[in-house]
């Protein structure tokens, strides 16, 4: 069958899995025009007061009502498909629907609670979005491959396995642009999932469709992974909270990946969610559950409570990589943060792009070190084409293991040098732009330079938005800029403030290799200084 047929028949088959209550009458639904959906759950009457007050709870207070019996999994979970149904019609997030099982599963868990007292564990009865790429048994992860469709995993990914033990229950998987390797969410399968809070926006990639349905309201946490910003572009865009742990950290074996076997830079897995706080509470009973035991490169490293033992730390300033400038809003949200960090008595320096250039360079060589066949070879089955995003891994050659060894030789030595140099000013931790944008419209997201430095590197970075928004009166476009690069060139060229317009900003605290928990930690301290 030709790929547009697989494709067009997936489309139909998700759009009949969503129950007929909740397909959004006619009368309501909102227009072209209507660029931020994320009001309409409050607003079109189409929820009920109280399904309202669940999704809007963050997931450590549903899982304490759980805990109580004031609310039932089963309530909270048909709450979140319903929503999640709801999004997908109006962003197309969504890639599988498991309404069914996982209203079953709740109500057994529910029963386990009635009969013994007891929490299955520590996100009992908690409805978990899970980005397409992890392998749920008898659902598809086509990662945006016609290829792929109709194949369902005979397996689960760790990552899921360990959820469901600490008693998770999992309801949808969202959408992912092919192979995981563009910076927007579209694909030939899906097509494209937008910005709940401007529809004109992109929603990034890849985690693109988690973000959309949390931002909406359809997830209060979701997982994803990241191998070059894949977690932290999409909660940029949708103003949302991420963490891109170290390598190790979290589970990520048995999740499908387009670059099978490609370990020059490791793909990472990580949650995605409204809040810092949900973001430490699912690490924690993640890693709770020890999954060093059956991860081969999990690290047995359990998640210790760490608090600043000092008022003040030291961080340092990436004001710019040196190849792309930030929008106007993205400077302006970085300059108000350092000057607020200052006031609260936190010490500041400017970092310089040492290496930097390099670094983006060198990653992009190792992406396309097998010259696109790993691509090639899921498109070829079904004839289908190369996006046009993905038109590097199509003119690719491929590399001998003699470059690719020498490749290694270069990331170890800027690895080195960097650590070096971060212990020898001190620091902290490291702010900067989590990307150049504050937000963009579809198909304009083309600089992924502010979080792949930190792959390559394997340092652990948070991005959370910073309380500052987008204001088309005071950030206008660039005044007297000099490219620094052609693509910098590009991205002033398609800034206009006007588009972006009360999109929250974000920005990226940088950390240690492996100390997720102090970063989470001095990411609090750093919200505290710019909360008014």
């Amino acid at each position: 069958m030709a790929w547009e047929s697989i494709a067009a028949t997936k489309r139909q088959a998700l759009k009949a899995s969503i129950p007929a209550e909740w397909v959004i009458p006619p009368r309501i639904f909102p227009p072209d025009a209507q660029l931020d959906v994320t009001t309409f759950p409050q607003e079109s009457g189409f929820f009920t007061k109280h399904e309202l007050e669940i999704t809007s709870t963050p997931a450590l207070e549903i899982v304490s009502n759980l805990s109580s019996g004031s609310w039932t999994s089963e309530e909270v979970t048909k709450a979140f498909c319903k929503t999640a149904a709801v999004a997908q019609q109006l962003t197309n997030c969504l890639t599988e629907i498991l309404f069914d099982e996982a209203i079953m599963r709740a109500k057994d868990l529910d029963t386990y609670f009635q009969q013994t007292g007891k929490l299955k564990g520590p996100l009992h009865g908690l409805p978990i979005s899970i980005k397409d790429n992890f392998n749920i048994v008898g659902h598809d992860s086509t990662i945006g491959f016609t290829s792929l469709v109709d194949k369902p995993a005979i397996y689960n990914s760790t990552v899921v396995d360990i959820l469901l033990e600490a008693g998770a229950v999992l309801y949808c998987k969202t959408n992912v642009p092919t192979a995981m390797m563009i910076t927007e969410s579209v694909n030939n399968i899906f097509g494209r999932t937008v910005n709940p809070r401007n529809r004109s926006l992109t929603t990034g990639g890849s985690t693109g469709g988690e973000a959309a349905l949390i931002a909406f309201g359809g997830s209060r946490i979701g997982v994803g992974s990241d191998i070059g910003g894949s977690l932290r572009m999409p909660a940029a865009c949708t103003g949302l909270f991420t963490l891109r742990p170290s390598c190790g950290r979290f589970p990520n074996s048995l999740a499908r990946a387009c670059l099978e076997g490609q370990e020059s830079v490791s793909g990472v897995t990580g949650p995605i969610a409204k809040t810092l706080d949900e973001i430490a509470f699912w690490a924690r009973a993640i890693i709770s559950q020890q999954p060093w035991i059956r991860d081969p490169k999990c690290l047995p490293i359990p998640w210790e409570s760490t608090e600043i033992n000092k008022k003040t730390v030291k961080i340092a300033i990436l004001w710019t990589d040196g190849f792309v400038t930030p929008t106007p809003p993205v400077a302006r949200a970085l300059k108000e943060t350092v000057q607020r960090l200052v006031e609260a008595g936190h010490e500041v320096i400017t970092w310089a792009p040492t290496d930097h250039l390099e670094i983006l360079s060198l990653l992009g060589r190792m992406f396309l070190a097998d010259g696109g066949k790993s691509v090639r070879e899921l498109l070829e089955p079904t004839g289908e084409p190369f996006r046009p995003e993905m038109k590097p891994y199509e003119d690719a050659k491929e590399m001998s293991v003699y470059d690719l060894w020498q490749m290694h030789r270069s990331r170890n030595a800027l690895c080195k040098s960097y650590l070096d140099r971060w212990n020898d000013t001190g620091i902290d931790a490291l702010l900067c732009p989590t990307t150049p944008y504050s937000g963009v419209e579809n198909g304009k997201f083309a600089y992924a330079g502010y979080t792949c430095v930190w792959n390559l590197l394997d340092y652990p970075a948070v991005s959370f938005p910073c309380g500052v928004r987008t204001d088309k009166a005071i950030d206008t476009p660039y005044v007297k800029h000099q490219a620094l690069s052609d693509m910098d060139a590009q991205i002033q060229k398609d800034y206009f403030a006007e588009y972006v317009h009360g999109m929250p900003v974000s920005l990226q605290l940088v950390g240690r290799k492996l100390q997720e928990e102090r970063l989470l930690a001095m990411t609090d301290l750093v919200l505290k200084a710019v909360t008014p």
